[in-house]
């Protein structure tokens, strides 16, 4: 009887995933492209969801890229509409876009603060909208959110992009609350610190040149968060949504998961 092959059974599914077109989407938008999985690779930067989604096609799986700013709720809605269009439902969603921000709480402007509220959590929340509607229907499909290990132990410079990713492990929490009597399981993943483009604003200096030492000082910082001094590849988190989304974690509803080397331990 095969108990793990058929655990983490998923091809033939369809999939959202926002955020494709790098790091963690990427990586997400492959792994489930191997795995059988339907992709629709969103990503603002249509360019990038289209180099995702060739080489998810010539890795032997399905894909096809949309442009998406996940601020918007309509780009969700055509997100979704296009995986029913081309693959005939909605079983995953992945709300994985989301961008950083280091100012500090009493210094951040309005402006900045709606735009970063507006791209990771409302845009979140946008995509859960959306994933629902279908996702009632079929009476079935699981959402995996991404929030971060910001949420638990707070830092100077980190206060908004951590506020966002609270909401986004409540929200998470709460959907699934709403969703389970539908069939719909929904979870948040809370990654530590990986290395993908999202870090690499970290490798300049004020006047946009490439600071070597900086970047090593602050990928060591990293590694030294944790007992395992490790800092995380974007692929650690898209395997753990492969679980998520998985029949193997059909009793994972309403959960915060969190890969992150041990970093949100009293270390």
């Amino acid at each position: 009887m095969p108990l793990i092959s058929d655990a983490f059974q998923v091809s033939g599914k369809a999939a959202v995933v926002t955020g494709g077109g790098s790091g963690i989407g990427e990586a997400t938008c492959l792994v489930l492209g191997e795995a059988g999985v339907g992709v629709v690779v969103a990503d603002i930067d249509e360019a990038a969801a289209e180099r995702t989604a060739k080489q998810v096609v010539e890795n032997g799986g399905r894909a096809v890229a949309v442009r998406s700013d996940v601020a918007q709720r309509k780009d969700h809605d055509a997100a979704v509409d296009r995986a029913v269009s081309e693959y005939g439902g909605l079983d995953i969603m992945c709300n994985i876009a989301g961008i950083p921000c280091d100012s500090s709480i009493s210094d951040i402007s309005e402006t900045e603060l709606d735009r970063v509220i507006a791209i990771n959590l409302k845009g979140v929340f946008f995509g859960c909208q959306a994933a629902m509607q279908v996702m009632k229907e079929q009476r079935s499909g699981a959402i995996v959110n991404v929030s971060s290990a910001g949420i638990d132990v707070a830092r100077f410079g980190n206060g908004i992009y951590a506020m966002t990713k609270a909401g986004v492990a409540m929200l998470s929490m709460s959907l699934a609350a709403e969703a389970g009597p539908f069939g719909i399981r929904v979870n948040a993943i809370a990654p530590g610190a990986t290395i993908t483009a999202f870090s690499e604003r970290h490798k300049y200096d004020e006047q946009g040149n490439v600071d070597e030492e900086k970047w090593e000082s602050f990928v060591e910082g990293m590694r030294s968060m944790g007992p395992l001094h490790m800092v995380g590849e974007a692929m650690d988190q898209a395997l753990l949504i492969l679980y998520l989304v998985s029949p193997a974690a059909k009793f994972a509803t309403g959960n915060i998961f969190r890969v992150n080397g041990g970093q949100a331990m009293a270390w």
